[in-house]
């Protein structure tokens, strides 16, 4: 069959989810109670996966494979796989002629990221990716007041991802299938929140530090970092530093924390009594702390709900996608390739 790309705006989009694990499940049943799509089919070489997945969507084909999947009737495949298989599946799925929204990393380097999205553009499809921070209150909020000026000049930015758990697939401890340790996991949302909040002005410098288990990793290791720190300049001036890590004894489940300086004052985003789920916002004047924002927030389904809208609207290609290669080059010069 071929690609239905509907543009019937009163249609819900037909969709076929590849991978079903966790995330891909979360996504699906996000997209569902939100009346946000049709789901019909699901892909996973488990028959297990799939089985859970038929319960929350009993009318979907349910199939073992992309390749299977790219033969149903769609207009969009959302991908939740492991990250060595993000740019080959994408790149599938946008030369039969169908929307993506792929889980991050889109890809592992800035090369892979630049030829999805040049195929993206080529197809004329509409591209995701579930930068899903992004949508939490607490970072709109505080996205809004850079925007509107209300930090004035904002000079810093201080950020870290502190996870107490690390990956359980092996896959992810693998360079050549995951592209890195944390700092692709974890980094990837800070570099995406500090250049999103601030514009995606072009970054001049970066300088970074991995280690595994306690010992500085060099360039090219075989090994994947479990903690990284980095600081990149940015053309206006301003400083970024990050942190982020597996398994590091931190005393919680995880600090995940995004702190803005400006000339008028201060806001940050951060989590609340270690949760993963739970964000707060505030502004500073000084000693004085403004709530901007506090949970609770359901905010993990939303950036796949919103693409899946778009898509039922007719959305095409969209080049604020772009922004990914400027995060994946970050990424890539914290890893000095």
């Amino acid at each position: 069959m071929s690609p239905s790309n509907n543009n019937n705006k009163n249609e819900l989009p037909r969709l076929g989810f590849l991978g079903l694990g966790w995330i891909g499940l979360n996504r699906m049943q996000a997209m569902l109670a939100e009346n946000a799509c049709q789901v019909a089919a699901i892909a996973d070489p488990s028959a297990e996966m799939r089985e859970r997945a038929a319960q929350a969507a009993p009318g979907a084909v349910a199939l073992s494979s992309l390749d299977e999947l790219l033969l149903q009737d769609l207009d969009g495949v959302v991908i939740a796989t492991p990250s060595a298989l993000h740019a080959q599946q994408s790149l599938a799925a946008l030369w039969r002629g169908l929307a993506v929204f792929c889980q991050k990393p889109l890809a592992r380097t800035a090369g892979e990221n630049q030829a999805i999205i040049d195929a993206a553009r080529q197809a004329d499809r509409l591209l995701g990716c579930d930068l899903s921070y992004r949508h939490t209150e607490a970072m709109r909020r505080i996205r809004n007041a850079v925007v509107e000026g209300e930090l004035g000049s904002v000079y810093a930015v201080d950020l870290l991802f502190h996870n107490a758990y690390g990956p359980d697939k092996s896959w992810a401890r693998d360079p050549a299938l995951a592209g890195g340790g944390c700092a692709i996991d974890l980094g990837i949302h800070l570099v995406d929140l500090a250049l999103w909040t601030l514009g995606f002005p072009e970054v001049t410098n970066v300088s970074s530090r991995l280690y595994a288990q306690g010992q500085q990793l060099p360039a090219g290791s075989a090994q994947v970092e479990d903690y990284a720190v980095a600081q990149f300049d940015l053309a206006n001036g301003c400083v970024v530093r990050m942190a982020c890590s597996w398994n590091l004894p931190f005393g919680r489940d995880a600090a995940i924390e995004a702190h803005f300086h400006g000339t008028r004052g201060g806001a940050a985003m951060t989590n609340v009594n270690g949760s993963f789920y739970d964000f707060a916002a505030a502004r500073f004047q000084g000693t004085q702390h403004i709530p901007l924002a506090d949970p609770p927030d359901a905010w993990g389904g939303r950036a796949a709900v919103d693409w899946a809208r778009r898509l039922a609207g007719g959305a095409r290609y969209d080049k604020s996608i772009e922004t990914l290669v400027q995060v994946a080059t970050v990424l890539d010069r914290v890893y000095g390739r």
